[in-house]
């Protein structure tokens, strides 16, 4: 069995703020460590249910937050940014079996975490065919491309609940909830042993009920903060702009959207 694993590190338990999750921070290390120690804990209960190959995709801003040496040998890890398209998800393809996104997020606009944000910090929102979009969302269509399911999903309380409402097959766990600018989140070692204990059993569920299905058509709206940046991205073919800071996108073709959002955030 082959596995893939996203990890970012704001949806990690215990962050609740931006110092924590930058490399240049004196609070970060702390998070490193166990935005480390819970995508081992995936990979372990992936192993344990037959995965033979794990890729990790080190998918936090810089994209150089991993600790290697504390990984299990039989992984892969994808450090820095290529400027593929897929993004959060590079080098993911058909031939992978399952999907797991380790210490993902709140989307842009929610209450749920003092770290809520979609990709960057310029949107105020973003919509896939009216529904919030998520970083979660963005790269369960992007796998449901690829016909490969997203079986466990690690983050906060409101991440949790819109895993769920999109399909209830996905195992989810939640380290943390916010409030306000304030987080509520389970110990570390808890964190560890459930993220463990729900790899394995994804992978021994019938994952094929996991897989989303992917919609006939797309339609994008991307709410920023900035006009200015509304502006500029309304440039790219296709775009239009419908408001001083709303941009709208319309493809039959998910790859075409990810290939505008790359040129969008510049990720």
């Amino acid at each position: 069995m082959k596995v893939y694993i996203s990890a970012d590190i704001e949806g990690i338990t215990g962050t609740t703020h931006w110092d924590e999750t930058d490399i240049k921070k004196p609070d970060y290390n702390e998070f490193r460590e166990q935005m480390t120690a819970e995508v081992a804990a995936a990979c372990k209960g992936a192993t344990e249910a037959g995965a033979t190959e794990i890729w990790i995709k080190d998918a936090h801003d810089t994209g150089r937050n991993i600790l290697a040496s504390k990984l299990p040998e039989n992984t892969k890890l994808v450090r820095g940014w290529s400027g593929h398209p897929l993004s959060m998800a590079q080098e993911l393809d058909e031939s992978f079996d399952a999907m797991m996104m380790i210490g993902y997020h709140a989307k842009a606009g929610s209450p749920g975490s003092p770290l809520a944000h979609t990709m960057t910090g310029r949107f105020m929102h973003m919509k896939i065919n009216d529904r919030y979009a998520s970083e979660f969302l963005i790269h369960a269509y992007a796998a449901a491309s690829c016909n490969v399911p997203v079986v466990l999903v690690t983050g906060d309380h409101a991440l949790s609940r819109e895993v769920q409402a999109i399909n209830s097959n996905i195992e989810t766990v939640s380290v943390k909830e916010g409030i306000g600018e304030s987080t509520i989140s389970i110990h570390p070692n808890r964190a560890t042993q459930l993220i463990h204990a729900s790899a394995k059993s994804a992978l021994n569920s019938d994952i094929g009920k996991c897989l989303i299905p992917l919609p006939d058509t797309f339609s994008i709206e991307m709410r920023f903060k900035k006009h200015s940046h509304a502006y500029r991205n309304s440039f790219y073919p296709g775009a239009k702009i419908i408001d001083d800071f709303t941009v709208v996108f319309e493809t039959d073709v998910y790859f075409e959207f990810l290939r505008f959002l790359l040129f969008v955030t510049g990720i």
